[in-house]
């Protein structure tokens, strides 16, 4: 008989913040992780439409040269497990780039199954959760 076991994660959503006292954002971009897995995704929508919306002053080629940083390996350090890259990218800024606080995820796995078709979960629950917090 298969056990279950779970598949634990967490996600943050990254938001452009055109004024920090309005409070107003757009959902620009979502990073996971999942420490036991050793994994971490980070992807970015910028919807130009949207952002100039909020704000016409909106400087679009400086917010994707500062979230390319979210996609970079090396940052803050090359050398940071996973779970240390996610906490030091999704630590509460008080900045035009933010991010909402971190939600906890799980998923049922059994025991017997590949680390390859974990991750391939973990991308296919990072996709729905992409197409529906971002896109």
């Amino acid at each position: 008989m298969r056990m279950e076991e779970k598949i634990i994660y967490e996600y943050c959503v990254l938001r452009y913040v055109a004024d920090i006292e309005r409070e107003e954002f757009v959902n620009v971009g979502l990073m996971m992780m999942s420490k036991r897995y050793r994994w971490i995704r980070c992807a970015l929508n910028i919807d130009e439409h949207r952002i100039a919306a909020l704000s016409r002053k909106a400087n679009i080629a400086l917010l994707r040269r500062q979230l390319s940083v979210f996609t970079r390996n090396d940052v803050p350090a090359p050398d940071l497990t996973v779970e240390e890259r996610y906490r030091w990218m999704a630590a509460v800024k008080s900045a035009i780039i933010q991010t909402s606080p971190s939600h906890p995820g799980v998923m049922p796995k059994h025991t017997d199954t590949p680390r390859q078709e974990v991750i391939r979960l973990l991308d296919q629950k990072f996709d729905e959760l992409f197409t529906r917090l971002i896109c």
